[in-house]
This record gives structure tokens, sequence and C-alpha cells, in this order.
């Protein structure tokens, strides 16, 4: 220890305290340039990116950021609304760290009982009377071992008739297909048309399945002036050619997208219809006197396009409402183990999932719901889409 004397005060200086402080400092820069190093020096797709920070950050609500802002400035605590609750720092953090929710016990049930996972859907916008209760899920994998129930009842479903002189819409696409339709699980049935089958995991069949709804669509979409093009590929045919399991349906569905969308680059819309395993009680409504079978949207939370894809569910979920009460279920965030995930719709912004109806339902039922999804559906696309009508011939002067 050293004093010195200098006007009246004493100086002392602590020559440990000064050797410690210089180590720390030391130590520091070392560890400093030892984790830059080590950072510059990993894969890239292993470094922070901010899409890994963008990822994390969606981990949180917008309404906990919000409230957050708002224990720092007052100001925003105002705009909060009164009649709801800020969230749970606590509870949040547990949710994290956890990956249970206390609002959502299927989070801790998932883990537990097997096969859950296929209720393990997260609701983005629910339609009247939707919970996690009543969620749309798909069937087991089918069990049919190459044999599949005769058909009956096909007589009763009425098609349109072919219009000898079909009434030209005011707007259209100008021969442009811009819509294609798909069905990835080509041979989803319904049950009234099954002789002697009862058991929703069974409702498959090559003959009378949801390929139908996707030529209704065509014929729809066409009458409201928007060109359509149909897939005619039985893709759970493909599977059973290449010895495939159901879940690997999207790897043969994802090829003929593609080329689709290869040949014809006029495509901004791709629409992949499936049948729902609820029974009619959830996926039935009545409309103004006229029964319909409900529709759900589902959007895959693992591709690059989830917002845009989220984005065109909820305007025509809205659509839906205002039009048509009920006949939508909402929309559904599907991702993770168990699910797909992507759907297909990382191959544009546009891309939709329907599940129309329920085991249960009739094409009679299903016929009048593809309609009003058309009816709502061109609507918004011709809202979105510049119209392009001929000029009208100038008048001699």
């Amino acid at each position: 220890m050293k004093r010195s004397r200098y006007a009246g005060t004493i100086t002392v200086i602590q020559l440990g305290t000064v050797i410690k402080t210089v180590i720390f400092i030391v130590v520091l820069l070392i560890f400093i340039f030892s984790l830059s190093g080590l950072l510059t020096s990993i894969k890239p797709k292993y470094r922070l990116t901010s899409d890994s920070v963008n990822s994390a950050a969606t981990q949180f609500s917008g309404e906990l950021l919000y409230a957050l802002l708002s224990r720092e400035n007052h100001y925003f605590a105002k705009s909060l609304p009164k009649d709801k609750n800020a969230p749970s720092l606590a509870g949040e953090i547990f949710k994290l760290s956890t990956n249970i929710s206390f609002d959502d016990p299927r989070s801790l049930l998932g883990r537990e009982l097997p096969g859950f996972f296929a209720y393990d859907n997260e609701i983005l916008i629910a339609g009247e009377g939707t919970n996690y209760t009543n969620m749309p899920y798909e069937s087991a994998p089918p069990e049919t071992n190459g044999k599949e129930a005769p058909v009956h009842n096909v007589e009763t479903i009425k098609e349109e008739p072919k219009e000898e002189s079909p009434v030209k819409p005011p707007l259209t696409t100008n021969g442009k297909k811009v819509v294609y339709v798909y069905n990835t699980h080509t041979r989803e049935s319904y049950l009234p048309y099954l002789k002697g089958v009862t058991n929703p995991d069974l409702a498959y069949s090559s003959q009378v399945n949801v390929t139908r709804l996707s030529v209704r669509l065509q014929s729809s979409l066409e009458k409201k002036g928007i060109g359509t093009s149909v897939s005619t590929t039985d893709v759970m045919g493909l599977l059973d050619k290449k010895n495939k399991e159901f879940w690997q349906s999207y790897e043969e569905s994802r090829p003929v997208v593609q080329e689709a969308m290869a040949k014809n680059r006029d495509i901004s819309y791709l629409i992949d219809i499936h049948r729902d395993a609820s029974r009619k009680k959830q996926t039935t409504v009545t409309i103004k006197g006229k029964t319909y079978a409900k529709l759900a949207f589902v959007v895959g939370g693992d591709n690059a396009n989830y917002q845009k894809n989220f984005a065109l569910a909820e305007k025509l979920q809205k659509a839906l409402d205002q039009k048509y009460p009920k006949l939508s279920r909402g929309v559904f965030k599907k991702q993770g183990s168990g699910n797909n995930g992507k759907y297909n719709q990382d191959l544009s912004g546009n891309a939709l999932l329907i599940e129309a109806g329920g085991v249960d339902n009739t094409f009679e039922e299903l016929y009048a719901s593809i309609d009003a999804f058309a009816d709502v559906f061109s609507s918004i696309y011709w809202n979105a889409n510049e119209v392009s009508t001929p000029a009208s011939p100038k008048k001699a002067q």
C-alpha cells in the first residue's frame, strides 16, 4: 500500500484491487474475442440470424410485449382494452420454458396420451361454436388392405346440368387458369355413400370421394369468371403403387403441384380440398333453411409463407361469417411433431387447405358449401385484382 500526502489529503491505493481490475479486464477481452471467433467460425446454418431472432420473438404474444412496454411507458397502458387483463409474465415464462400452457391442458396431456398430437392444433380464428373440444381432425390412416366397400346412393348425387348456352360472366380472367385445385388425400370419402361402413376411419373410396368437390369448385369459380384447373392425379393411388405410408401423401402431391405451376405461370392460387373426420353434429349447419357442410381452413405453421396464407384464410373467414354465418368452423394452425406443417403452402403465398364437411355429410350439403365458398372467394379475387373489361367502341365524331 502506498501513501502520498498532497494539499492536506491522503490517497490510499490498494495494489491488490488494481491487479484484480486489470485481470478482470483482460479475461473479459479474451472472452469477447473468443466468443466472436466462435460465432464467426461455426457453419452459417447454425449462426444467429434475423430469422432465428424472429422465430424466438414469435414465442411471445403481441399482448405480452405490449404489456411490458406499458410498464415502462404508461401511455401504452391507457390504450390497453379495459375489459382485458394483461398476460401474466410468470405464466408466459413458464409456458416458454416447459411448453405447458395453463390455458390449454392439451399441452400436458399431449405428451402422455399416444396419438393425441392429432388434436394438437392451434385455433387462429374460431368460428361460432368452435373450441378445443371440437376442432377438425384427420381420420386414422386407412387400413382397407386393398379392399374397398361397395358404393351406393350415388344416384342421389345431383350434379349441375350442362348449360347449352352458358351466360358469360361480366368479369373474366380472359382464358387464364389462375386457380389450381387438387386433393392430397384423394380417396377421402363420406359414409352415406359407402355400403356397410360405419367406422369413420374406413371412409375411403377410389370411386366416390373429395375429388368431386374439386370439379364442383372449378365449375362454380368459372361461372364467376375465374379460370380454374383441376388435378386428376390419384395421389393415394400413387402411395399404394409405391408402397408408401399415408403420412407421405404430401411427398406425392407436391411434385404434382410443382409441375402444374411450371406448366402454367398464370396459377396464382392453390386449393387443396380435404374431408374432416368429425361427425355430423360438428360439421353441419342450416342457413336460411338450407343445409350446408361446414368448412374449415388449415394453415401450415412450418412454412415461409405462413403469414400470407393466414392473411388469405382470414379474409375468407370474415367474408363467410358476413354472408354465410356459421358456415366456417374457423382457421386452424398445424405444425410440429405429427403434422406435415407445410401442406405445400410454401409453394405460394395464396395457398389454401380446406376441410370440407365431415364423414357424415352428403354431396348436396357439400356442393352448397363449395358454391358458397366460390361466391366469397370470387368477391375477394376481383377486389384484389385489377379488372380489365373490354373497352366500349367509340362513337364516330
